[in-house]
């Protein structure tokens, strides 16, 4: 017996198995403690390793990235409310609580999330509004070559050269009339018409009528392209002065009469036209004034005379023709042609009558014949016609 007890003590000792002790799992308790809080003091190495490595999610994208933060700001909406139960019954079952990680109070994906807690931001505009984030963007200011066009002081010169190129110029700078007259001859001398022009409107405005015309007296360009647009404005009154000043009578004379075209009703253009007679025209123009005058005059007595004629049923040319038109402010071809229509019958000594009006504008016998032979086959009167 005392044999076999040293063979197997002799076993146990010489084998790299050893038997069951107490004293051997109390060692291995120790080194599991050991062991354990060497892990758990691994945390604050990773860390602060963690910092300055870059993160990817599954999908291979940096992990706040641009991308990263538009895709979870999409995410986040539909999921709120999922992730608060969730995060409640994970707080209720855990026996002990992570510590978060410290983040940078700056990160960009801020400015996409909105957020809804204590300082936060709802949009993008609101964090670059706060002060805190003004160094990250800063306001944008106009160019300093923008405010030139305004604030420059601008020569004759590249004032008319920038009007040219449809630049705003601001004229109203240029008080002296030395300045003005440079300014205009700087635009003449450009040979551009609406350039000429924007700076007449603008000597119009700021200088007197008599300066004004005695300067563009001794300026001819400038002088026509301002006659020019006061006729295209219609302003008739400086444009009569502006002739009367030049001594061009027989415009101021044709200017005034061409105003009978803005009166429609008869008897004021008849007025009108009786005080154009006396005006300063050429011969042959005051004669086509005075028979102008006498053939308004003619066509207001016909055409009262035959309205009553037309209105009483009396007459039958009236009755199987009525009018279709007045006679008022019609051609004289077209008052002759008229005439031999309805009143081809009449004596010399009426107004209407086609003879009388022969006599009194000289018409010539052929253009006579044509618009009486017109007016007399149209009403099949083929023995006038003969």
């Amino acid at each position: 017996m005392s044999k076999m007890k040293v063979d197997e003590e002799e076993y146990w000792n010489s084998s790299k198995c050893k038997a069951f002790t107490f004293d051997d799992e109390d060692d291995e308790l120790l080194q599991l403690k050991e062991s354990k809080r060497t892990v758990n003091s691994l945390p604050d190495i990773t860390d602060d390793d963690d910092d300055d490595l870059e993160k990817f999610n599954w999908s291979g994208e940096p992990v706040g990235s641009i991308s990263w933060s538009i895709k979870e700001t999409a995410s986040s909406s539909s999921s709120s409310s999922t992730s608060e139960g969730r995060d409640l019954n994970q707080q209720k079952g855990s026996s002990y609580a992570a510590i978060p990680k410290q983040s940078s109070s700056y990160l960009l994906s801020s400015f996409f999330k909105g957020r809804t807690k204590h300082g936060s931001f709802h949009s993008l505009s609101d964090a670059l509004t706060d002060t805190g984030f003004k160094h990250y963007a800063p306001e944008l200011r106009r160019p300093k070559g923008d405010y030139k066009d305004y604030n420059s002081d601008w020569s004759p010169n590249d004032t008319v050269r920038r009007l040219q190129r449809g630049k705003v110029c601001s004229l109203e700078r240029f008080h002296s009339l030395q300045d003005k007259l440079l300014l205009l001859d700087e635009a003449v001398a450009l040979h551009d018409g609406n350039v000429i022009t924007a700076i007449l409107i603008f000597l119009k405005r700021t200088l007197r009528k008599e300066i004004l015309f005695r300067e563009l007296e001794m300026r001819q360009v400038a002088l026509r392209h301002l006659i020019h647009f006061l006729k295209e404005a219609g302003d008739q009154k400086l444009l009569l002065d502006l002739l009367r000043f030049l001594g061009r009578t027989e415009e101021v004379a044709l200017t005034q009469y061409r105003e009978h075209l803005t009166i429609s009703d008869a008897e004021k253009r008849r007025e009108f036209l009786k005080s154009c007679i006396g005006l300063p025209f050429s011969s042959e123009d005051a004669a086509h004034v005075q028979d102008h005058y006498t053939l308004l005059e003619r066509q207001i007595i016909i055409e009262a005379n035959d309205k009553h004629l037309e209105s009483s049923g009396q007459t039958e040319i009236f009755r199987k023709h009525p009018r279709k038109a007045s006679i008022l402010n019609m051609p004289l071809v077209t008052t002759l042609f008229y005439s031999c229509f309805y009143h081809y019958t009449e004596t010399e000594g009426t107004f209407s009558s086609p003879a009388n009006l022969k006599k009194t504008f000289k018409i010539p016998d052929k253009q006579y014949v044509l618009t009486a032979l017109a007016a007399r086959a149209k009403l099949r009167a083929w023995h006038d016609v003969d």
